[in-house]
Order: C-alpha cells, then sequence, then structure tokens
C-alpha cells in the first residue's frame, strides 16, 4: 500500500517494525524534507529515527539527543544530511528552536523533529506529522499526517510482512 497525501494509519508490532518503517521512508526523502514526531515516551520516536537514518546512508551512531537538542548526521553515499532534534526540552519557546538554525538545515538535509508537534511547524507548512503512540500489548501505531507538498507524494507505508 502506498499513502498519496491523506491520513494513514501504519501497524508495526515489533521495534525492528518501526525501524524499518523509518527506513524504507527515509529511501525516498532527500534534502529539505520536514518530519514531526509526536508520541509519548517509549512510543518508537527514536527507533524510527534510527531507521530513518540507515534509509538516508547517513553516518554516525543515531541516538537521542535529548541532552543536546540537537545532532547533525552526516550524509553518506546518498549525499542527504540529517538532522535529528528533540524539542522537548525546548519548552515550547519559539526563540529557542529559532536558535537552532533549522532553517539552514532545511535547505538540503531531512529534519525530524521529536516532540515537534505545536511547535516545529512553523519551520515550514510542508511538512509530514507522524505521531507514534504504544498500545498496552507493546504495538506501535503510526498515524501519518501530510501536510503542503507532502499531500499528493507517495509514501511507502506497507505494514511489515506485506509486500
Amino acid at each position: 500500500m502506498v499513502a498519496t497525501g491523506v491520513s494513514t494509519t501504519v501497524e508495526l508490532p515489533l521495534v525492528e517494525d518501526t525501524e524499518d518503517f523509518g527506513r524504507r521512508l527515509g529511501e525516498v526523502l532527500h534534502g529539505g524534507d520536514l518530519l514531526l514526531l509526536a508520541g509519548p515516551l517509549g512510543a518508537g520516536k527514536t527507533a524510527f529515527v534510527r531507521g530513518l537514518a540507515d534509509g538516508l546512508g547517513v553516518l554516525g551512531r543515531v541516538s537521542s539527543p535529548t541532552f543536546v537538542i540537537a545532532r547533525v548526521h552526516e550524509a553518506g553515499e546518498r549525499g542527504v544530511a540529517l538532522v535529528h532534534v528533540d524539542a522537548y526540552r525546548l519548552g515550547g519557546e519559539l526563540a529557542e528552536l529559532d536558535d537552532l538554525d533549522l532553517d539552514t538545515d532545511l535547505l538540503d538535509a531531512v529534519v525530524a523533529v521529536e516532540w515537534g508537534e505545536g511547535l516545529a511547524e512553523r519551520l515550514s507548512e510542508d511538512h509530514l506529522l507522524i505521531r507514534l503512540e504504544r498500545q498496552e500489548d507493546d504495538v506501535r501505531v503510526a498515524h501519518l499526517e501530510p501536510h503542503g507538498s507532502w499531500v499528493g507524494r507517495e509514501l511507502p507505508v506497507r505494514g511489515p510482512g506485506r509486500g
């Protein structure tokens, strides 16, 4: 199944499925793409970004940028860098978000902002909001909501174990 601009839900039974979903998405992204990741602690945001980084082929190990707020992963063979931001500690402060100078990164890198909903949308009207939730049985569910130029864009959203 391929999503084309409507809200879509993907079930991700295992952490590996969350990483695989990120990997498949990373394979089709390009510089200038903005992803906003929402969801509570343990929902799979960083696992998703690990897969995303693998799909982009960026250099360096991916871990949560909670304490440094933003990590830049240099471009690999595909030539697309990844900026991984954790906006949780920004506390909704737009000035602190501006201090990260993400507008510049949006020109040629993929920017993934954890805890970005309600704050990072102002970086670009063209963004993909991914809400992750973890159900009681540990199955994760991703809800994709495209905005701006993401509407109508094909996204690889097949579930685990399916074509």
